[in-house]
């Protein structure tokens, strides 16, 4: 998979963005999120300038972290909310704009850069964008090239990150994710993550996947279908219709259960 420019991820963070808004604009404050169930378009909205807010400050004060960072508190009134929202995507595109994307810069990923931030937040963008308008009733497709990178980011950094503290152990087991408009496919392997979370002291041993480079022999299993579909599909916004599974059922399964979680 090829990344998209540095340049393509700070304009999808402002047109996304500005699209969320304006979904949400017209939208009742109190409709339901589907993608969220627990949130209304009020959460939603005030999450999303919260995330805007967090990043924005993340880049500024570049390299240090967010010990010290003070989160805004959300306004009640609805218009003032959009307003906020709109002056928080604004601050991250210029903060952004400002940076190079090899700049140290804190994220709770391994990669330490600003470019973290760039990628990350295209996409937390394009996601909470869907979120604005599938409450609002009004879905849109979503861009083609953004979405394979979603996939990609998905399996690679979402569900297989693995952070410094855990351990993933590979079971030799592997999935195809096929990209079939995308001419593209993502391989992940199959196994266990365990180690004790330091922040609460919990102890994980549970299924996992990891990214992997293309295997020299045919994979276990295989998921296809168009990179939008597949994007939304495992961030839990759309369903399966879209989607093509073959190969060995339980190696799917468990690939399925490590990605079938709960992201806001």
């Amino acid at each position: 998979m090829t990344r998209l420019t540095f340049d393509d991820y700070l304009r999808h963070i402002e047109t996304e963005s500005g699209r969320l808004r304006a979904a949400l604009a017209t939208c009742d404050p109190s409709a339901p999120v589907p993608g969220c169930p627990e949130w209304t378009a009020t959460d939603l909205l005030g999450h999303h300038a919260g995330v805007l807010h967090f990043w924005a400050t993340i880049i500024e004060q570049r390299p240090i972290g967010p010990e010290d960072l003070v989160e805004p508190e959300l306004p009640t009134a609805y218009d003032d909310l959009l307003a906020l929202h709109e002056s928080q995507a604004a601050r991250l595109v210029a903060a952004l704009d400002d940076a190079d994307p090899a700049e140290q810069a804190w994220s709770w990923s391994a990669e330490q850069t600003a470019g973290f931030t760039f990628r990350r937040q295209a996409h937390e963008a394009l996601i909470h964008r869907l979120d604005a308008e599938q409450a609002a009733g009004t879905p849109t497709p979503l861009d083609g090239a953004l979405a394979a990178d979603g996939v990609d980011e998905a399996l690679d950094v979402m569900f297989g990150g693995t952070p410094a503290w855990g351990t993933f152990t590979g079971g030799g087991r592997y999935v195809r994710v096929d990209l079939t408009d995308r001419d593209a496919s993502i391989w992940v392997e199959t196994g266990r993550f365990t180690g004790t979370d330091p922040d609460d002291g919990t102890t994980h041993d549970e299924g996992d996947i990891s990214k992997v480079e293309p295997r020299g022999a045919e994979p276990d299993a295989v998921v296809s279908g168009p990179a939008a579909d597949l994007d939304t599909w495992l961030w839990r916004r759309g369903d399966d219709a879209a989607i093509t599974v073959t190969g060995d059922e339980t190696v799917y399964a468990h690939f399925r259960a490590c990605v079938d979680q709960p992201i806001d």
